[in-house]
């Protein structure tokens, strides 16, 4: 009978353990503490990036349609939702970034007010599109609608190249602490003098 009863109580144990990991696991990093908002709008800024780049393309297909009335309304349509499409997307991102925006680092603060403003006229010129477009399929070059076309280039151009600039400065920001790092290791290593 007691073999069995410490057979159990080894199996208990067993299973607990393993059910609860590692007795010596570091507990999961909180999802707020500021170096995991940072990493996160990282993160963001990164996927705004690549959505920035899409955009960019169908944005700039929207310009030459701008210059060249040979293109159908319903090329126009087409672009104009592709563009919604990227800029509802940049638009869900950049909403959270501005949730956690008190809580990053000052160069990404001031990334989340340029994306997000580059962001907001962009929406504004491609929902002007779209409704301009709507009521009026035959007269695409009427009452502002080509300036709609070029303002969504240019800010998404600009958008894409201010996220570029900020994330490449994240990028040089980390390769300077490396090669410092390095420098005082080799510095230690080899025993020389500060100068």
């Amino acid at each position: 009978m007691r073999t069995n009863l410490k057979k159990m109580m080894a199996a208990f144990v067993a299973v607990a353990v393993l059910a609860t990991g590692s007795l010596f696991a570091s507990p999961a990093p909180s999802l707020d503490t500021p170096a995991y908002l940072s990493q996160r709008a990282s993160t963001l800024l990164s996927e705004i990036q690549e959505e920035a780049g899409q955009l960019g393309r169908d944005a700039e297909t929207l310009a030459t349609f701008a210059r060249n009335p040979q293109y159908s309304w319903e090329s126009h349509a087409f672009y104009l939702e592709r563009v919604k499409g990227h800029i509802n997307a940049v638009g869900e991102r950049t909403a959270e970034l501005n949730q956690i925006s008190g809580s990053v680092l000052p160069w990404q603060q001031k990334a989340i007010g340029e994306v997000t403003s580059h962001a907001a006229q962009v929406a504004a010129s491609t929902q002007a599109a779209i409704v301009h477009l709507n009521g009026n399929q035959h007269q695409l070059f009427a009452s502002g609608y080509p300036g709609h076309l070029m303002t969504i280039a240019d800010r998404s151009a600009d958008m894409k190249q201010s996220v570029d600039k900020f994330l490449d400065y994240q990028k040089a920001q980390q390769n300077y602490q490396e090669a410092e790092q390095r420098f005082l290791q080799l510095q230690n290593e080899l025993e020389l003098a500060v100068d």
